[in-house]
């Protein structure tokens, strides 16, 4: 479930390299309690034309830019053409921040009722919805950490994402509610700090 909070103090635009600088200087701990990175993303707005270098867009499915990586996080810009989707996904035991410097998109939450990898079965059920955007950045719950992104066709305009996952992995679970079915699946990027891969 992706947390949505109201900013408690003024944001200032940053520009991207200023915004990794602040990450890079971020505590294990603030990536561990998902308090500590939300509040930075609420403190810090990425300046949107300093992100254009990393992104790259398909007619056919959402991108995912990485931008920077450690041992802590990685950093990605997702590109988003209006009536884009994820699957329903978890992160691997993972947090994640999300925030919109381009656009505005939708996070549908899902509570699992019930899952059986080994059987590729599961139950899960809808909860709430909550938009990122720029002035709006989300965790997700670890806690309930299912859900799916998208950019509704009626918004009429393209979005970008970035999202702040601790620690980096390359597979997750993905759900289907029509199917009662679950699955790994593994990661991949398009392009990698501003080339494509």
């Amino acid at each position: 479930m992706a947390m949505e909070t109201s900013p408690q103090k003024i944001m200032q635009v940053v520009t991207l390299d200023d915004f990794i600088g602040g990450l890079r200087k971020l505590q294990e701990r603030d990536f561990t309690e998902v308090r500590g990175t939300l509040e930075y993303l609420q403190a810090n707005r990425v300046d949107p034309e300093s992100v254009e270098p990393y992104l790259f867009w398909n007619a056919q499915h959402y991108t995912r830019n990485l931008i920077d990586k450690t041992e802590l996080y990685e950093l990605l810009a997702i590109c988003w053409e209006p009536g884009m989707k994820s699957s329903i996904h978890n992160h691997k035991g993972q947090n994640c921040w999300m925030a919109a410097p381009i656009g505005r998109l939708a996070v549908q939450n899902f509570r699992v009722i019930s899952e059986d990898l080994g059987a590729h079965r599961c139950n899960i059920v809808p909860t709430d919805e909550v938009h990122i955007t720029a002035e709006n950045p989300v965790a997700v719950d670890p806690l309930n950490p299912v859900h799916d992104v998208h950019n509704p066709r009626e918004w009429n305009q393209r979005a970008v994402s970035l999202h702040v996952y601790s620690r980096p992995f390359d597979s997750c679970i993905v759900y289907s509610v029509e199917q009662g079915s679950c699955g790994e699946i593994g990661l991949q990027y398009t392009s990698k700090f501003g080339k494509l891969c």
